[in-house]
């Protein structure tokens, strides 16, 4: 990692003070577990999805629906002491507030100021004023003021295509086709840091991105009555949860990288459902909450590094790592979309 060196790349985990109620959701569920005691100390933070609502629900690691919840800072303690996200003994936090948006840095070593932004991939400007200074030492009592000239934080919105799955129902002739579910297209929103001079943007950086709307799959039915018949009664995977049209270069990897490697049409299926509803593809997106990061909402996300030293901007190290994280955590990807479809996270 670069020691502040200005990148346009390195993404800020910030958040609005609009925001901040959605994105503390992440942290509200962490706690929900650690109180209902199924919290696990394997790799991703292990709670259970809270409802804000009878249809929407939120993960401590999954950038989605993050609205409406609150938790304490004792709570987040107690999270990490039950290892939460993956946390140890040694894990702490610290916040860092910059321009009045605040986020939580989640790591193992945070010893002073510098440690802290480097671990949150925080980049400073040269005209930045930070508070401690970067050696002072740090505890969980601190917050670190980062003073940012001329910058304003905006946000926006970017759709995320739907996909189109396709599943067998032997209810309908073969060779016959039904709609069951019209596709519709999902929504990201991103925060960004812009620096203008004057009318001229000089820089605008990334600092967060989560999913506010999951896209719908278009669900097309295809008849196999006749088929049906014929078979021994037991149904493939592949028909259970369809087979899934890549949309876009990062799905068409992992769609032929998988049937390269002895994987399924339904393991792909699975895969585009969880990186839906976790990042909406998003290489780079970010729970500020948590520290979860990238497509497969990894938390932390240097936890990925185990896939490639690329792991922050590469999509093919994050799916790789996602694959193996389904295939030890839950015997296999399709085991994970179960888990999920059950349990709103992973």
């Amino acid at each position: 990692m670069g020691r502040h060196q200005k990148s346009h790349t390195a993404a800020l985990k910030l958040i609005t003070k609009r925001q901040w109620a959605r994105c503390v959701a992440g942290l509200a569920a962490v706690a929900t577990v650690v109180c209902i005691g199924v919290a696990s100390r394997d790799f991703y933070a292990h709670s259970t999805a809270v409802a804000t609502d009878d249809s929407t629900e939120v993960t401590s690691y999954s950038a989605t629906n993050m609205q409406g919840i609150e938790v304490s800072r004792d709570t987040v303690r107690k999270a990490i002491s039950e290892g939460a996200g993956g946390a140890s003994a040694n894990t702490s936090y610290v916040t860092v507030d910059i321009n009045g948006d605040s986020r939580v840095v989640l790591g193992d070593n945070l010893t002073d100021v510098r440690s802290v932004l480097e671990a949150g991939n925080i980049t400073l400007d040269p005209s930045d004023v930070v508070s401690p200074g970067l050696d002072e030492p740090v505890d969980e009592s601190t917050t670190i003021t980062i003073t940012r000239a001329n910058a304003t934080i905006e946000t926006s919105d970017e759709e995320i295509p739907f996909n189109t799955v396709e599943k067998e129902d032997d209810s309908l002739p073969a060779g016959t086709t039904k709609v069951e579910t019209e596709g519709q297209n999902g929504v990201v929103e991103s925060t960004n840091l812009v620096t203008r001079n004057g009318d001229t943007v000089i820089s605008s950086n990334t600092i967060s991105k989560y999913v506010k709307t999951a896209p719908v799959d278009k669900v097309i039915l295809k008849g196999t009555k006749k088929a049906a018949a014929k078979s021994s009664g037991s149904s493939s995977a592949s028909a259970s949860i369809g087979t899934t049209t890549p949309v876009g270069a990062m799905q068409q990897w992992a769609h032929d990288y998988l049937l390269s490697n002895g994987y399924s049409e339904a393991d792909f299926t699975a895969t585009v459902f969880i990186i839906n509803h976790e990042s909406g593809w998003q290489v780079n997106s970010s729970n500020p909450s948590s520290g979860a990061y990238g497509l497969p909402q990894a938390l932390p996300g240097s936890k990925m590094a185990s896939a490639g030293a690329d792991w922050r901007t590469n999509y093919q190290t994050q799916l790789k790592w996602f694959f193996s994280y389904c295939n030890s955590r839950y015997g296999s990807i399709q085991g994970a979309y179960s888990f999920w479809v059950s349990h709103k996270w992973y």
